[in-house]
């Protein structure tokens, strides 16, 4: 089953890439694009009915992960249709109806908050119960949709999944068009910003990303590194060399500041992750 899914995952991520260059316009873009993963779910439905699961294992991962990759997709891209094409005029009234989007994904996490919480956290334990057909417990958050749908192919938490990726999407998408779109001036330079940290912290930051070659593939040297942030900065780092020396004599705390990044940046996230 891995086998197959992943090649037809592929063969949909594909297809959806080539759709951009084809279609005229980003509506008849997600119109194809939908009937894409409508016909890769198709296929993959009668593959499964077809082949069925070797084991309670294998039935629980296409549920829980595979089938949700998929349907999430669907998901995302019918909903930023509908937001594209019930879109109102004027900058104003977009930014309204963008907002108000956005509160129906903070409803959707807030009445599922539990499910959110057991999937984000990795938890397996009521696996059976949600991933597995015809297994389902109407004490565990329970939709109306899932008594509906084919249940030969459905499971009781694999569409709540979906939505979850989706969501996550969709949320994105939605702030890309309130803060690109309306938030930022174009025909005014962008604002210079003032490094407010110690020089200390800046110099630790410009090692690390250079040692990473993320700048122009790595072929450049420190200097020019430091020396763009300087410019973009309005600052004077000074005799950096001497500073890294120090920086790597140091017996402990040798990335402090990168280390204070990824504990602030893990708490801001599990911080929106319970809102």
């Amino acid at each position: 089953m891995d086998k197959y899914f992943n090649k037809t995952l592929y063969r949909l991520e594909t297809a959806i890439d080539e759709s951009e260059v084809e279609a005229d316009c980003s509506i008849q873009r997600m119109e194809a694009v939908i009937h894409l993963v409508l016909e890769c779910l198709s296929d993959v439905k009668e593959y499964v009915l077809k082949r069925e699961f070797k084991n309670t294992d294998e039935e629980i991962r296409f549920f829980k992960y595979q089938k949700p990759a998929i349907v999430a997709k669907l998901i995302y891209y019918n909903a930023i249709y509908k937001i594209e094409t019930k879109k109102p005029y004027g900058a104003k009234p977009i930014r309204k109806y963008l907002k108000k989007e956005l509160k129906k994904l903070k409803r959707f996490f807030d009445n599922n908050l539990d499910f959110y919480k057991y999937y984000r956290s990795n938890n397996s334990i009521l696996d059976e119960n949600m991933f597995l057909r015809g297994n389902h417990d109407i004490k565990l958050w329970l939709d109306t949709y899932y008594f509906q749908s084919d249940q030969s192919f459905s499971t009781s938490h694999d569409y709540k999944v979906a939505k979850i990726i989706a969501n996550d999407l969709i949320q994105v998408y939605i702030e890309d068009q309130l803060y690109n779109k309306f938030q930022k001036d174009k025909s005014k330079a962008p604002k210079k910003l003032k490094w407010t940290g110690s020089k200390v912290a800046l110099i630790e930051l410009i090692y690390a990303l250079h040692y990473q070659n993320v700048f122009d593939n790595g072929n450049n040297d420190i200097r020019e590194v430091a020396q763009y942030f300087e410019s973009a900065f309005g600052i004077d780092l000074g005799n950096f060399y001497q500073t890294y020396l120090e920086l790597r004599n140091r017996k402990m705390n040798r990335t402090k500041f990168l280390d204070a990044l990824r504990e602030e940046l893990i708490r801001r996230m599990d911080e929106q992750d319970e809102k």
